[in-house]
């Protein structure tokens, strides 16, 4: 019989069908043997060997019968069988070595049977490329699925794990309370990733100082949560005490300070849970400031899933903060009182001057074992009659958390003052957060060792056009309220809390009409012991939505709806602000051509809208402002360029254009032509400074008669 390389391949791989359970024999032994992370798992075993199947009978019917590679269809649970290998941890590498490990075997039988048919070297040859052709095609497309849904796993749960952490900032530490915040921290866990969760705490830390006793270490069980009901339940109870046993995975935990994953349940007395094993353990200390405090476990024997290195970093990530909330707890009683005296300290005792908005605040501590925590408000005026309102949490309570909440106030107040748009301004305010931890971990003398993380939400409202630009940093939603009285939760791009770093914050803009009423607040105003945050945004929506006078009124009326004891479980800030926007009479704008020609104008236009507003008392500084302002945007900006006036409580003056060079100060010296224009408007405004926007920059100067009053002469002011 003549045969064609195609032929002859067909003929091989039809002979070779009737042997297949041999070559699928072969290859679960190679791949057994060199790829044994595939055969770890007892839940993957079958699938991989049905895999192994169907993937080498599907490949000789396809060259038996000619069938383009990339016609022939993988086994239906391929894709499933990768984003398994996804979810316990297996690499990629693993995945593709056995395609290629496989792939070899097959080959190797088909090219043995090849002699048998011909001896012709050249057509075995032609038929060897073609074979090859077709396996690796079929092999790149295979393995390309497969890949694509390993990734697609992979990424879910990197997005899952984020969101995680990020819950785990929200609903972890929302009080002092130890048993509260072991008990959230169970929860969180249970809910998520593990199926048993119990934690135990020292007996130094429940009734001490934190400093351990000499003699066997004595736990203290605080929390505990289970999956279902009639499920395995630990042996020891909820106040259960009991001494640790030395060399136990508990007490290697606590001597090193260091987490661990076991494939099953330890074999420590201490760690029955009756007749229930677990398919996986993790053991994970909680320490806090440098001390370890107890230990929290957590056990999976419903799901079939291991724990992975992946799951420990991020059970280590939430025990840490939790150990910090319990740590806190530990140490409020003699740090109340002076926590509670710094935070009213470092809060705004009257809010800013301004006119964009009507603002009421109010802060009020926790009351009973809870403490002090890091919650703050803050009115911030801007250039061109803007407002920044801000509202932020700091993770904990305690004399740290109110020192790093005025910390994180000032770095706000630094920030906002070089204009930075919201979204940048958290990104700044995270890189602050995480210095801050650097150094809290890197003092040997500091007791604020570990994480610091905070929650923000920055606002910029602007009177002129009535928008508001709003970036939250893991903080809860604001409030705003229409002149007909509906009330809406702002959707803003959620943003990761401060101090986890290399995460985008992203803002959001919304038109804020004229009498619009914006509530900003902390979680501590919406949730309490006896109420789920949805259930205090629903009295939160009920109680603004009451008709109110004022912002003040309005607060009343807020506090008094969710807080009625008026001593909230944990600390609560509330900042509203009613807008007001500034009409045509009150905004006047040129653009100005990019010409020496157009000072002349732009003065001009100005003095005349001063006379209409009847300030004729500015002209001779305004017209020195505008000509120095409009001047410098044509020497070294870019066009379009624009002159604005606006009629505040001061006049203010602003030249746009689209460079981004900043202007500076600059001393000039006696024979100098040039180089005075910014000192004389230092010297004549009250204010002035820069700000930048995505294209171009905005040179901006405050002007009041006060500051020049009997000033005549240019020469007198330099």
């Amino acid at each position: 019989m003549e045969y064609t390389a195609a032929s002859l391949v067909s003929r091989v791989a039809g002979d070779l069908g009737p042997m297949a359970d041999e070559v699928i024999a072969d290859v679960v032994r190679c791949l057994r043997r060199e790829v044994p992370e595939l055969w770890s798992n007892p839940d993957l075993v079958r699938m991989t060997s049905e895999n192994i199947a169907e993937h080498v009978v599907g490949v000789l019917a396809g060259l038996e019968h000619g069938i383009e590679p990339s016609e022939i269809d993988p086994p239906p649970a391929e894709l499933e069988r990768a984003r398994r290998l996804a979810r316990y941890g297996t690499p990629v590498t693993a995945l593709l070595r056995a395609f290629r490990l496989g792939q070899g075997v097959v080959l190797d039988r088909l090219l043995a049977e090849m002699p048998r048919l011909t001896k012709d070297a050249q057509l075995i040859s032609a038929a060897t490329r073609l074979l090859l052709a077709m396996a690796n095609g079929y092999v790149d497309d295979a393995s390309e699925q497969g890949v694509t849904a390993f990734q697609e796993e992979r990424d879910r749960r990197l997005r899952w794990r984020l969101s995680l952490v990020n819950e785990a900032g929200l609903r972890i530490g929302t009080t002092l309370d130890i048993a509260r915040t072991t008990q959230e921290l169970a929860d969180l866990a249970l809910d998520h990733f593990a199926d048993l969760v119990t934690v135990d705490l020292l007996d130094s830390v429940v009734h001490g100082d934190g400093t351990p006793a000499p003699g066997p270490l004595v736990l203290h069980r605080v929390a505990q949560a289970s999956s279902a009901q009639g499920g395995p339940e630990p042996t020891l109870g909820l106040g259960a005490v009991r001494a640790c046993p030395d060399g136990s995975v508990m007490a290697r935990a606590l001597a090193t300070g260091r987490p661990s994953r076991h494939p099953a349940t330890p074999t420590d007395p201490a760690d029955a849970f009756g007749t229930h094993p677990a398919r996986s353990t993790l053991v994970v200390p909680l320490s806090a400031r440098g001390a370890t405090l107890g230990v929290a476990r957590f056990r999976r024997h419903r799901n079939p899933v291991p724990f992975d290195d992946e799951d420990l970093i991020l059970a280590q990530e939430i025990a840490a903060r939790a150990a910090v909330a319990i740590d806190n707890a530990r140490r409020y009683t003699h740090a109340r009182a002076t926590a509670l005296t710094l935070q009213r300290s470092l809060l705004p005792r009257r809010t800013a001057e301004q006119s964009a908005v009507d603002v009421a605040c109010r802060y009020l501590p926790a009351g009973g074992q809870a403490g002090v925590g890091g919650d703050w408000y803050d009115v911030i005026p801007l250039s061109g009659a803007r407002v920044a309102l801000v509202v932020g949490d700091v993770v904990g309570h305690g004399i740290h958390a109110a020192a790093t909440m005025g910390r994180l106030r000032t770095a706000v107040r630094t920030l906002a003052d070089i204009d930075l748009p919201p979204e940048e301004l958290l990104t700044h305010l995270d890189d602050v957060v995480i210095r801050l931890s650097a150094e809290a971990s890197a003092d040997p003398d500091t007791e604020m060792a570990g994480d610091i993380g905070a929650t923000c939400l920055y606002a910029v409202y602007d009177p002129v056009d009535g928008r508001c630009s709003l970036a939250r940093a893991g903080h809860v939603l604001p409030a705003v309220v229409s002149g007909d009285g509906t009330v809406d939760l702002l959707d803003l791009p959620s943003g990761p809390p401060l101090g986890l770093g290399g995460l985008p914050f992203e803002a959001a803009e919304v038109d804020l009409p004229e009498g619009s009423l914006l509530a900003l607040y902390t979680d501590g105003l919406v949730e309490a012991r006896d109420r789920d945050i949805e259930a205090g945004l629903t009295l939160l929506r009920h109680a603004l939505a009451q008709p109110s006078a004022s912002p003040e009124a309005a607060c009343d009326t807020v506090l008094q709806a969710l807080l009625p004891a008026g001593r909230p479980h944990d600390d609560a800030a509330l900042l509203l602000a009613r807008t007001r926007t500034l009409g045509d009479h009150q905004v006047a704008a040129w653009d100005v051509d990019a010409d020496p020609a157009a000072v002349a104008r732009a003065r001009s236009g100005a003095i005349r809208q001063l006379s209409s507003w009847g300030l004729g008392d500015l002209d001779f500084i305004t017209e020195l402002v505008v000509s120095e302002l409009v001047t410098n945007a044509i020497r070294y900006g870019r066009p379009p360029i624009r002159l604005r006036l606006i009629r505040d409580q001061s006049l203010l003056c602003e030249v746009s254009d689209a460079g981004s060079t900043t202007p500076h100060l600059r001393r000039a010296r006696a024979f100098d032509e040039g180089g005075r224009g910014l000192l004389l408007v230092a010297q004549l405004a009250e204010r002035w400074g820069t700000r930048h926007a995505r294209q171009g920059k905005t040179v901006w100067a405050e002007l009041g008669e006060e500051k020049h009053a009997g000033r005549s002469d240019p020469a007198s002011l330099l």
